[in-house]
């Protein structure tokens, strides 16, 4: 995800240099035809990257042309996307950083480390404080419980516990 003009610069470069060297690989027929599959995948795995990195453009491009008269909706499907939800919101609503930190009285620096970090370093109270400050609501909260993702992790906690013990033994 692009989260600054800096990034944002960095990403249409990479996209010029991508598509350069997709150019001078389509013009490279000797490689076309002495390993096309090894060419092909090379090709496709660029056009992907492409792909990707325009999309981020598109959607840095949607949140920095927000009306701010109009709220946005940032669709978060479950909380682990709510770290990226957050920094799309402070975009939308064309907040520095730095304003942010001020808002909620605590340092830019930790701000930055947040957002660098995706907030994985966020306690959940300074999650509730940005989420505060940006004026983040959710529409709808209907959380749904999948019990096959809970015996599956189930599952893997006794494997990794087994592996553990082995371990144990194979040391004593």
């Amino acid at each position: 995800m692009i989260k600054d003009k800096l990034e944002y610069q960095v990403t249409q470069e990479w996209i010029e240099k991508f598509k350069k060297t997709l150019a001078m690989m389509e013009q490279d027929e000797e490689r076309k035809r002495k390993d096309f599959p090894k060419w092909e995948l090379s090709r496709n795995a660029l056009e992907s990257h492409v792909a990707k990195l325009k999309a981020e453009i598109a959607e840095y491009e949607r949140l920095m042309s927000c009306d701010s008269s109009q709220p946005i909706e940032i669709i978060v499907d479950n909380l682990t996307d709510l770290p990226l939800a957050l920094i799309k919101a402070r975009l939308a609503a064309k907040i520095s950083p730095k304003e942010l930190a001020e808002i909620i009285g605590i340092d830019e620096e930790r701000i930055k480390q947040c957002e660098d970090n995706n907030y994985q370093c966020a306690s959940f109270l300074e999650l509730l404080e940005v989420s505060a400050a940006l004026g983040v609501e959710f529409k709808t909260a209907v959380m749904q419980v999948d019990f096959a993702e809970i015996e599956m992790g189930k599952g893997l906690a006794k494997k990794r516990q087994q592996r553990i013990s082995k371990k144990a033994i194979k040391i004593s």
